[in-house]
This record gives C-alpha cells, structure tokens and sequence, in this order.
C-alpha cells in the first residue's frame, strides 16, 4: 500500500489480521509505524498516548534500532506484544522474534502523554464549556505569566533541580499553547504554523546537517548562523540591524550580553583579554571622573556595568547568572547575621557594624 511518499510493505489485507491478535485495539485509534521509516528518524513521530503497530521489521539490525527509538519515549517495562507473546521493551534484545519480517503491537503509554493531547486539553480549557478564565486571556493579559513562568524555568536551571525543570518546563509549555490557541481563534495563525515555521527556520539554519555546507566547529556554525540571519533580512527586505533581533525586554545584563556576543561574530571586539580589563579600568577612571550624584555618572556608571559584562562574555561566565548567584549568597549570609541577632536576644539594628560583619565572616566561614 502507499501512504504519502512512503512505500509500505505491508498488504492491507493483513493488517486487520494483525490487529485482530492483539489487545483492546477494536475501538481504538492506532499508529501504523513501518519499521524502516521509523529506523530513519531521531526521535518517534507518533503520539504515545495511541496504541502503534510497528511493521516490516525484517532483521534484528532493525529490530535494535526500532527498540532503542522505542526507548526515547517508553520505559523500559513497558509491555510489547511479539505476536501473541507479551514482552516489555527491554526484553526486545534477549527475545527476539523467531521469524522474520516481524511486527510489534506497543500498547499506550497511557493519558496525558502527548503533544496531541496537551493541545486538546487547552482548547478544551477555551472552549464554552471550559474555563471562566482561561476564555477571558489574550495575548496581553497573559504577558506577565509568560515572564513569571520563564523566570520560574531559569530558577530551577540555576538550582539544578531536574525535577523542578521538568515542572517548569510543563508550566512554560502551556503559555506558548495558550497562546496558539487564542491565535488560532482569532484566525491569526495555528499551532502547525508555529511549528512549520520553526522547524523550516531551523533546518534552513543548520545547512552543515541537513544540506551539503562544511563546517568545522561551533564558531564556524554561529558565524555561518549570522551570515543566514543577515540574508534572510536582505531577502525580506528589512532594514534591521545585526542588534535589533536582540529583545528590549531582556533583563539588562542579559541584553548587554546578546549585544556584544552579536558584535564580536562580526568582528567587533577587542584582540585579547587584556584589551577588555583595560577597557573596564578606563570606565571606571571616568567614572570617577565626573561629579557625584550627575547624570554624567550615571552614564559611566552603565558604561562600568557595560564593560563588566563584555569581561563576563570573555570568560565564559554568565553575567546574569553569576550576579543572580551573589545575590543568593548576599540572601543567606545576611538571614545569617539575622539569626545571630535573633540568638542574642537583641534587635538587628541593635547591633554594631563590627558585629555584623563579625557575622557576616562567619557565615562565609561556615560555607
């Protein structure tokens, strides 16, 4: 049978044969999966959440490729039926099938395991019958969450907390669909359209892998990524610069970062390190300068913080991370000093600056 482009191997005749031995499958949608197609890709294209029937598994070769794809979105205890016989997915690799070409029947995952599936549930939360507040957003109302969830996800990266990330992550997935969801009743554009739009955008930007360009390291992708962007502008017709693509809503430090990362791809920036710890020197001999409390060193003031960043770039330091870092250690030293005022029986602003920073040090001794 043809299906698309591709060519199946499997007659239709036999196929509900097939299904007819296994499992709960008679009332079912289900994923017909031809093996080889499956053994070409990275990652399974199918929904989870439905049962799939993978066919034309024709070697073991196959049958281990298809069972280390399986395993990117099952576990391994999951149930497989080999025929008639019930495995898990592990067991693939010590009871192969006796015959080939083979097929394996793979039960659902279970509920709530699928993109198809979180999309449903949004638009369920939008339709008549859903929601009272999840009707009323709009793209502006929603603004402040999608900033609030975006900080919640740099949080747990910053704690390292992978089950914190995997929360996050799940709260940040459901702005950028909520957001699909309006725009697609609007009429504005569909979840498809974001996803065909990133994904042509991405393969377009990355020619070194899906095209015949030679590229040696990741310099030479980033460089190469900015020689796309750039025509990609020329071809549209914009007068955008290299820096406008960088958000104004950025965090400063963050957008300092993105400003000199872009200029230096093009060769804007200083020969060595000494250049930039030169430049931070002469920022804040200027600084100091101008008169005290005057817009002129405010300015040089930014221009210090400026420098400190492009330094941070230099040595691979993340500025925004490191500053929000301090702060956590500014945080836990000072409940510190508050604690040792609290154990004293004394009020914080009861105790001298000598006694605080006594406690001060002695929270830093005890890191």
């Amino acid at each position: 049978m043809t299906w698309g482009a591709k060519v199946y191997h499997l007659p239709m005749t036999d196929i509900p044969s097939l299904l007819a031995k296994q499992p709960n499958t008679a009332t079912e949608n289900i994923s017909l999966i031809y093996a080889p197609t499956l053994a070409g890709q990275y990652h399974p294209t199918f929904p989870p959440h439905m049962p799939a029937l993978v066919h034309g598994i024709d070697s073991a070769e196959l049958l281990a490729k298809v069972q280390s794809l399986l395993a990117l979105v099952y576990p391994a205890s999951h149930p497989i039926h080999l025929g008639s016989e019930e495995i898990t997915l592990a067991d693939l690799s010590v009871k192969p099938p006796s015959d080939y070409p083979a097929s394996l029947y793979i039960p659902p995952l279970g509920p709530n395991t699928s993109l198809e599936e979180f999309q449903e549930l949004i638009a369920h939360l939008r339709a008549p019958d859903g929601c009272p507040w999840d009707r009323e957003q709009t793209h502006q109302s929603l603004r402040r969450n999608l900033i609030e969830e975006s900080y919640e996800v740099v949080d747990a990266l910053d704690a390292n907390d992978p089950r914190a990330m995997q929360e996050e992550f799940g709260d940040l997935m459901v702005q950028v669909a909520l957001h699909a969801q309006i725009a697609s009743e609007a009429g504005e554009f569909r979840m498809a359209d974001v996803l065909h739009g990133i994904i042509t955008k991405l393969i377009a930007r990355h020619p070194h892998v899906f095209g015949d360009v030679q590229l040696g390291d990741a310099e030479a992708v980033i460089a190469n990524w900015e020689n796309l962007k750039a025509a990609e502008r020329e071809q549209q017709g914009t007068e955008k610069g290299l820096l406008d693509g960088v958000s104004a809503a950025l965090p400063a430090l963050s957008q300092a970062e993105a400003y000199t990362t872009r200029a230096a791809r093009v060769g804007f920036e200083w020969p060595n390190i000494e250049g930039v710890l030169g430049d931070v020197a002469e920022e804040i001999q200027e600084f100091r300068a101008e008169s005290a409390g005057s817009a002129e060193q405010e300015a040089e003031f930014g221009d210090i913080l400026f420098a400190l960043v492009n330094l941070s770039r230099w040595l691979k330091i993340d500025a925004e991370a490191a500053l929000r870092a301090a702060n956590a250690r500014f945080r836990k030293r000072f409940a510190f000093v508050e604690a040792g005022a609290r154990a004293q029986a004394r009020l914080l602003s009861e105790l001298s600056l000598d006694e605080m920073n006594a406690l001060w040090e002695a929270s830093k001794a005890g890191e």
